[in-house]
């Protein structure tokens, strides 16, 4: 690997995993460097590894409520009904709209949906609605009392994170707060959600990285992956421990800001 190699894998690793589970876009920023910077893609296998290390960070962080959920889930198949079983197929659930639009709507989305002018208007857009969610937010719920209509909201709301720069993280929990969580448990729900999603996309890449049968540098991949998965769990640790000091307001200036430059951008060509 050359030096220009290990910043490329350096830089873009920490934008995923820093920006995977905050309500800022990975997309948006993983496509950035490419269409301002002038960057080569690094691949699909890269893809791949960042994907499974942000995956690994938040099994790790999450393992408790993971186990017990689906421990939970099993069981109420025979019977035993829980908190944590429901929450377990509220997820499921939640993930179907994802799944479904993905499959329809992902080739139209990468054929218009990842230019500067779109990542900009989202990033705005749906900063401002974030916005809303938490300055208007009740803060009556907690995430066991999550029920079938939360779960397909939300999960409608993860469908529309496919369009570059809505950010998945960012949109459900926009949903959850409007629909009166705290903000603790629509981004717990949120990092719990965002578990099928990266496993299912992990695996299609996979998949198709199989077809391909391209080579890889697995140097960089694994030093991706490993990166992708230490930025990832400090992130996730960092912003729940700050999330009910500092709010949204950070984070909304911030996609504002992005969206501004962005336009700018685009305006000068």
């Amino acid at each position: 690997m050359t030096l220009t190699d290990w910043i490329h894998t350096v830089l873009l690793a920490l934008i995923q995993g820093l920006t995977e589970f905050l309500p800022i876009s990975s997309s948006a920023h993983l496509i950035l460097p490419s269409q301002l910077l002038g960057w080569e893609d690094q691949g699909l296998a890269f893809d791949v590894g960042v994907h499974v290390g942000t995956l690994v960070a938040v099994l790790i962080y999450f393992r408790r409520e993971v186990t017990q959920i689906t421990i939970a889930s099993l069981a109420s198949l025979t019977g035993k009904r829980s908190d944590d079983g429901r929450l377990g197929w509220m997820v499921v659930l939640a993930t179907i709209p994802a799944v479904v639009a993905g499959f329809l709507l992902g080739d139209l989305v990468d054929l218009y949906g990842r230019s500067i002018l779109v990542i900009a208007a989202t990033t705005i857009i749906f900063g401002l609605l974030l916005g809303w969610a938490d300055a208007t937010n009740r803060a009556t719920r907690v995430m066991q009392s999550l029920g079938l209509k939360d779960a397909v909201i939300i999960g409608f709301a993860q469908a529309i994170a496919l369009i570059p720069g809505t950010s998945r993280s960012g949109i459900t929990i926009t949903a959850a707060l409007a629909l009166g969580f705290d903000r603790q448990s629509a981004a717990r729900f949120s990092f719990l959600l965002s578990i099928p999603v990266i496993l299912g996309a992990g695996l299609l890449k996979s998949m198709e990285l199989l077809g391909a049968g391209a080579d890889a540098n697995w140097q960089m991949v694994g030093s991706g992956a490993v990166l992708a998965a230490l930025s990832a769990w400090a992130c996730i640790h960092i912003f729940l421990g700050v999330l009910d000091r500092v709010g949204m307001k950070p984070f909304v200036i911030y996609r504002l800001l992005l969206g501004i430059t962005l336009l700018v951008v685009w305006a000068l060509g």
